[in-house]
């Protein structure tokens, strides 16, 4: 998008169903790439299963805008796998498709 056009964008973070565990509303010009820190952090506490409800998720899958260093290095800090297209590499036809067991 244009940095002169005014707007805003909606970031979320989705469980494998559909349903938003968090999002954040940012200006237009800002980068997807920028905000993930934050869509990480503002997730919620998952709770279902016995034992200590789970605050982060053990994968995360994303689209070309999120194929930069610092966010594998985040995720990899975080210890969430990391499943992003490759810039220049990978087609957005099989996002979110992946092999059995992986």
């Amino acid at each position: 998008m244009d940095r002169g056009i005014p707007g805003s964008k909606r970031h979320l973070i989705v469980d494998g169903g559909g349903l938003p565990l968090a999002a954040v509303l940012t200006g237009a010009e800002v980068h997807g790439s920028k905000v993930l820190k934050r869509l990480i952090e503002g997730v919620e506490r998952v709770s279902g299963r016995k034992g200590r409800p789970r605050k982060k998720p053990d994968k995360l899958h994303a689209d070309k805008g999120y194929d930069y260093p610092r966010c594998r290095r985040f995720l990899r800090r975080q210890v969430i796998k990391a499943r992003i297209a490759r810039r220049g590499v990978d087609t957005g036809e099989r996002l979110g498709r992946h092999p059995v067991g992986s």
